[in-house]
């Protein structure tokens, strides 16, 4: 098959479907198997067409505002395997950082009117170097970073220069949307979580108590590191312990934290009477961590109701739900796990509410930027007394809109924090509320009211299944919520009740799980698991969330995890933590956790000394374009399995066979590039599986008599010795048994020794070394040895290499003369004949492949 014109990335061709009458027979006949079977309609559903030059898929493209935008973004795909006769789907529509295009002349006819106009922006952006980091141009939030960081801004179909006022403008154009739910939050807490601050507090930042709105007291606060460093961040805190500050006062506080107490008192009385003390104090939150039974972990000689450690010390492990049914024991109030061994009960009821709902709520539909862009309405040549009007009381309508927008209905009075400037200049609020409608979209109404609905009825299902004693009032705010968007508080129960138990529908379970992988939110593995990351849960279908958030009722927020794996048919929600997911592109597990819902039951292994952490491979899998460093982590990983090192299937390679494997073929992990070696390997170190470096280096007459060291000098020499010998001599040793070296890397030393006609400049055997102006001593690179087999003819050797070897060049002298053969970047597959003139002198003949190979030995 011939591929088309087009804009061609390795084996894949893009071209608009009015290129598409281009297709010769064959992909014409594809495209349309692939229409069929994805059951589109060209032109209404898809514009652009994937070519696939390797392998049996094709993929159609929706790109609705190809001609408009200058760089379009993709809304749609779908990629047909045609041998298997499937369909994999997958929108944008909600993405904040989708996949976009670039060079959009390429995939258009010729002729097109418009070709010349995109060139030319093509042609601007490669004479400003935008397109020289392929991993920051696919999708719009990188490539809107890298414009402007070259001084740039996008107008049309241009690119214009920022002036001095332009580089901190804060007009919102989506670029800078946090990466991932939580991000924000998470860059304001840098300092508090990377202080080594104890789990309870770090779940405290985590939940927005730690603002400075209140104090906190550490009862039984140990060393006072926590202590300590809250005060340096400037919030009020201060502490109290039997051993290491009992002369500190114990007074009340707003939060009290009972960290790591209860777990190493032996006396269950004085376990309660810790409890109960801490209690009292507690003015609106009492927080209570202990440590957690380890499946996986030694524990320590038998004592009473825990253990003794080799330290001597002693330690109560609990599970989740014997810690939570201790405190409901002691202080007849019901906990909260909120993390691991961690739990909170509150003092006010409303509070308690109000951190229920918002736990559970998508805080993706929350205004994530000013307000929309207001609709003007003025009639030209006419003064526009409302557009005047607006200006006028422009904040304070702006925060009315992003109240109701948050809400998902109109605002109460008490919940407007401008009625008094907004009475004044509108006579009441409701008036203000209809004036601030007009001007905007009511499509973002629509769309919070409905994700506000999902939200209540995912905090009441799971006030359901968690069996909470029902409260005896309503937060004021709950109570508006439920009259609004249910008609009432009972018809709310009944909508939460009939979606908790559709949590037991084995094909309601397998539905929802497909749409969300459809929308970028996590991997799906048919039949069987949706595996995601923890910041996108709260994105997915109101029934996914019901099922995690059961999940995280028996044992803690899911957010303390970093994967979430969504058993579909066994009623299992997996929770797994690694170490430093978001910076690393081969994350390491430390922790698992398996909550089996139906038994109410839960298994956990932490991964350390005795069990070697496994990395997660794969990891672009589970989260999506907007997660930090994605563009880097796909290329990352396409790079890793195009090595053809490793097997991906099931949990991969170890971790130790990764590593030496890689080390083995000279890569190395960089940050979140896999790129080679720059040491330099001993001599006798192996090269590919049969030779040495030492072979390759000291072989030759001119080495052996002169004695020179020969070393290459370049890291990279080394690494293209070790490909020529894994890519083009090993296989060779295989089939015909060992090779003798006539010839291998020669230095520039060694050249001036070797007698008659050979040419550095072009024979790839010195490798990537450099002359003494800094350049390449051979442009071609990669690297070439002269070598003999005992007992074969060396034109079938040489015929052999061509058929089943990627080498760069091989000069064939005759059957019983050494053969020249390299491995390099170019991959040019050149193969030259000595041939013999009628004077007797040898001169270069390329041969074609068919050709060489159809030659018979003499």
């Amino acid at each position: 098959m011939n591929l088309t014109p087009g804009k061609t990335v390795g084996p894949r061709t893009y071209l608009h479907i009015d290129a598409a009458s281009a297709l010769d027979a064959v992909w014409t006949d594809r495209w349309r198997a692939a229409e069929r079977i994805a059951g589109l309609q060209c032109g209404a559903h898809y514009n652009l067409i994937r070519l696939d030059a390797e392998g049996p898929t094709l993929a159609l493209l929706h790109y609705p505002e190809f001609f408009d935008e200058p760089f379009p973004a993709l809304r749609e795909s779908w990629l047909v395997d045609l041998d298997r006769q499937t369909v994999s789907y997958r929108t944008y529509a909600d993405s904040r950082n989708p996949p976009i295009l670039h060079r959009k002349e390429l995939m258009l006819p010729d002729d097109h009117p418009r070709r010349a106009e995109y060139a030319a922006l093509t042609e601007a952006a490669a004479t400003l170097g935008l397109f020289d980091r392929p991993t920051r141009i696919g999708y719009q939030r990188q490539w809107r970073a890298l414009v402007r960081e070259k001084g740039y801004r996008i107008a049309g179909h241009a690119l214009i220069p920022l002036g001095n006022d332009e580089t901190e403008s804060g007009e919102f154009d989506g670029s800078a949307v946090p990466p991932h739910v939580g991000w924000q939050a998470a860059r304001q807490l840098t300092a508090l979580t990377r202080s080594g601050f104890s789990a309870p507090v770090q779940s405290l930042a985590r939940h927005g108590f730690l603002d400075g709105r209140f104090s906190l007291f550490d009862y039984g606060c140990g060393r006072g590191d926590d202590v300590r460093g809250l005060t340096q961040n400037g919030l009020p805190a201060a502490g109290w312990d039997p051993y290491y500050a009992p002369d500190q006062p114990i007074h009340p506080a707003d939060i009290v934290n009972l960290g790591f107490v209860v777990n190493v008192i032996e006396d269950f009385d004085e376990r309660l009477e810790a409890v109960t003390r801490a209690w009292a104090l507690a003015e609106r939150l009492l927080v209570v961590a202990v440590m957690l039974a380890n499946q996986n972990e030694p524990r320590g000689q038998r004592f009473r109701d825990g253990v003794l450690t080799q330290r001597g010390t002693f330690q109560k492990y609990y599970t989740q739900a014997e810690i939570k049914a201790f405190i409901q024991a002691a202080l007849d109030q019901e906990p909260i796990p909120v993390a691991p061994g961690v739990l909170y009960v509150f003092r006010d009821q409303d509070a308690e509410q109000r951190f229920l709902v918002d736990r559970y709520r998508n805080r993706r539909n929350l205004p994530r930027g000013p307000a929309a862009r207001v609709r003007e309405r003025a009639t030209p040549g006419r003064r526009d007394r409302n557009a005047e009007k607006y200006e006028t009381y422009r904040v304070p309508l702006d925060r009315l809109w992003e109240r109701w927008v948050a809400l998902g209905r109109p605002p109460d009075q008490s919940e407007v924090e401008d009625r008094a400037a907004l009475t004044e200049g509108f006579g009441s609020l409701g008036r203000a509320l209809r004036f601030v409608e007009e001007r905007h979209d009511a499509d973002e109404i629509e769309h919070s009211r409905h994700a506000r609905i999902a939200d209540l009825q995912v905090y009441l299902a799971l006030s359901q299944f968690e069996r909470r004693r029902p409260y005896p009032h309503l937060e004021p705010g709950l109570q508006r919520d439920f009259k609004a968007f249910f008609g009432d508080y009972t018809g709310a129960q009944v909508a939460a009740r009939e979606l908790l138990f559709r949590g037991a529908d084995v094909v309601a379970i397998t539905q929802a799980c497909q749409y969300a992988a459809e929308r970028g939110l996590g991997w799906l593995e048919e039949g069987r698991s949706l595996q995601l990351h923890s910041s996108l849960v709260e994105q997915l279908p109101p029934l996914l969330r019901v099922y995690v958030g059961c999940a995280a009722v028996l044992y803690g927020d899911y957010c303390h995890a970093d994967l979430v794996k969504i058993h579909i048919g066994s009623g299992k929600v997996s929770l797994m933590r690694y170490d430093d997911f978001a910076g690393q592109p081969l994350p390491r597990m430390i922790e698992r956790v398996k909550i089996k819902l139906r038994e109410q039951d839960i298994d956990y292994f932490a991964y350390g000394e005795e069990y070697e952490p496994p990395f997660l491979y794969h990891k672009s899998r589970y989260v999506n374009e907007e997660f930090p460093h994605y563009p880097e982590q796909a290329a990352f990983e396409e790079t890793l399995e195009g090595l053809e090192l490793f097997d991906f299937s099931g949990y991969g390679p170890p971790p130790t066979e990764l590593r030496e494997t890689l080390a083995g073929h000279r890569w190395t992990i960089n940050g979140f590039t896999l790129g080679r070696s720059t040491s330099i390997p001993e001599l006798d170190d192996p090269c590919g599986a049969y030779l040495t470096f030492r072979q390759m280096i000291e072989c030759g007459e001119t080495q052996a008599r002169t004695g020179l060291a020969n070393r290459p000098q370049q890291p990279d020499s080394y690494t293209a010795l070790l490909d020529l010998a894994l890519n083009v001599l090993d296989p060779a040793i295989d089939y015909f048994g060992m090779i003798h070296l006539t010839y291998g890397f020669c230095s520039p030393a060694l050249a001036r020794e070797i007698p008659g006609r050979i040419d550095p400049k072009r024979d790839q055997h010195a490798a990537h070394e450099l002359n003494r102006r800094g350049q390449p001593v051979c442009a071609r690179r990669g690297a070439a040895v002269d070598f003999l087999i005992e007992d074969e003819n060396m034109l079938e050797v040489a015929q052999w290499i061509v058929a089943h070897t990627p080498f760069d060049r091989l000069y064939f002298y005759g059957p019983e003369q050494p053969l020249h053969v390299s491995f390099g970047p170019n991959h040019d597959r050149e193969i030259v004949c000595m041939v013999a003139t009628p004077a007797g002198r040898r001169v270069p003949r390329v041969l074609a492949r068919e050709s060489f190979l159809a030659m018979v030995a003499l």
